[in-house]
């Protein structure tokens, strides 16, 4: 058992984040409370984050319901990869599978977890090995935070075929999507599925109220980018992402990766109280855009 004590990097009253790795995952709680389990056993699809908790104790994502089986809760994947799908259910379709998860740092101001990943398909070479570097802390009282950057190397040259499963997404507590009465908004002010779907943002956030309590989550992409200002792929039903998998005009051609060139991606993920307003989620993304790790 691997413990990590972790002090919120504003100043003021200091939250303690705690970090255990027990087996396949890695558990965080935030002053004593649960917060989120990072999950790499073997039998799963590819790692993901679940619950996620918000200030209420509660998740605001959920995972694996009987509509869309394929959506874990925070998580990082892509179907139509060189034949293969590392999205949807099935393992011998592909997998995106943890070799090596640690907790490299402790103590200071954050929690830094590794994640080694290889990308395996039986019969066929693996396409893809990525690296992940996760930094969970808490910047304040109502806000948890969660760094999520990732390189992908293409041991292959690699095409992926237009899709809409592809990269870091996040599925809504059903609680808090738009069709039950929730909100989704991007940086813009744009709303809704229809306000936001395929366009490029900073950031979207997903949020709503429950039990009187007011919390969601935001997604923030990172302007360094080596796909940048990704449009979103959006639905009301619960469903987010920034993604440039599914807009290239030629369908047919889809987006290509040379073999030994890596492509680097960074979120940030804000798990917050309130409205983005409340928040001051533009206050934190221009926050991100000086945070080059």
């Amino acid at each position: 058992m691997l413990m990590v004590m972790v002090m919120c990097e504003n100043a003021g009253a200091q939250a303690t984040v705690n970090a255990e790795k027990i087996g396949s995952k890695i558990d965080v709680y935030i002053d004593g409370r649960f917060f989120t389990s990072y999950t790499f056993h073997e039998n799963e699809k590819y790692p993901f984050f679940y619950p996620v908790n918000g200030p209420s104790g509660a998740s605001v994502t959920s995972k694996r319901n009987s509509n869309y089986p394929h959506h874990s809760s925070l998580f990082f994947g892509v179907d139509f990869v060189n034949g293969g799908n590392y999205w949807q259910e099935g393992l011998h379709r592909g997998q995106i599978l943890s070799v090596k998860a640690e907790i490299l740092e402790n103590g200071g101001d954050r929690v830094v977890i590794s994640n080694e990943c290889l990308w395996v398909r039986p019969g066929a070479d693996s396409p893809i090995k990525d690296t992940r570097t996760i930094i969970i802390s808490a910047p304040s009282e109502d806000i948890y935070q969660i760094d999520f950057a990732i390189t992908l190397l293409p041991l292959q040259d690699v095409t992926i075929r237009r899709n809409n499963h592809s990269l870091f997404s996040g599925r809504m507590d059903p609680d808090l999507a738009v069709i039950n009465g929730g909100r989704l908004v991007n940086a813009e002010g744009d709303e809704g599925e229809e306000g936001t779907f395929g366009k490029p943002s900073a950031w979207v956030s997903y949020y709503g109220e429950r039990g009187g309590i007011f919390e969601g989550i935001t997604i923030m992409q990172h302007p360094d980018n080596d796909w940048p200002n990704a449009p979103w792929f959006t639905r009301d039903y619960g469903f987010f992402s920034p993604t440039p998998i599914y807009w290239p005009e030629d369908e047919n051609a889809g987006t290509l990766m040379s073999m030994g060139e890596p492509v680097q991606l960074k979120y940030r993920v804000l798990v917050h109280a309130g409205d983005p307003e409340e928040a001051e989620i533009s206050h934190h993304y221009e926050l991100f855009k000086l945070n080059n790790q």
